[in-house]
């Protein structure tokens, strides 16, 4: 499929999110869909995703990041490092509405684009930083920073480290289990949980690694 079919889309996100046991409203279901017309409309100018296919984008960002979203319950702030297109990001900030969600990439297309989603949205609860991670400073740190398919897991947690709060985790997505990636975190970090994800109609490998300061340390 070359153009957006709403109702067409509209229909397979509907299964996938009643799959995954989501509560979510119509208003979000439509804000999702809002956000994939934008994401594919400007995908056309600026490369955000190298997924062109809108029925493929459903699968591959929408209910792949949304089956990501129960293993944030609890959280209340939330840093997207690398958030490219918003995924996860974007997608959490419309599912946890009561969420405060922050995107942050070095690309500045990517946040123009980040910025406009969230205007044509109206979504309060999310900002957006223009620069490398390492050099951002926050009056309030986060509880969870996340991050899909972004970078080794050891550079994700060194670069980042310093914006987690106390008790706060890391929730890295990814795609095929490298177990030399999560056994090689430097210390204090370690990996405290591999969680298997079931995406509708995603047939890939897909995965959730939590990451904690340990309490040895």
């Amino acid at each position: 499929m070359k153009h957006f079919d709403r109702a067409v889309i509209g229909r397979i996100l509907a299964d996938g999110i009643k799959e995954l046991k989501l509560e979510l409203d119509p208003q979000q279901h439509e804000k999702l869909l809002d956000y994939l017309a934008l994401l594919f409309k400007w995908n056309a100018v600026y490369n955000l995703t190298s997924v062109r296919d809108p029925l493929q984008m459903v699968t591959h960002h929408l209910l792949d990041s949304l089956a990501a979203v129960p293993a944030f319950a609890g959280a209340v702030s939330v840093l997207d490092v690398g958030a490219g297109g918003g995924l996860p990001g974007m997608v959490l900030a419309i599912a946890r509405p009561d969420l405060k969600v922050a995107m942050i990439d070095t690309v500045h297309k990517k946040t123009a684009f980040l910025t406009q989603v969230k205007a044509e949205l109206g979504l309060t609860n999310v900002s957006v930083h223009t620069m490398r991670v390492e050099q951002l400073q926050v009056p309030h740190k986060y509880d969870v920073i996340t991050s899909r398919a972004f970078a080794d897991l050891s550079d994700f947690v060194n670069w980042s480290g310093h914006l987690l709060a106390e008790g706060g985790r890391f929730i890295a997505l990814k795609g095929v289990e490298t177990p030399s990636e999560h056994e090689n975190l430097p210390a204090p970090w370690k990996a405290t949980e591999l969680r298997q994800l079931q995406v509708p109609g995603l047939q890939a490998e897909r995965h959730l690694v939590f990451i904690q300061k340990s309490e040895t340390e």
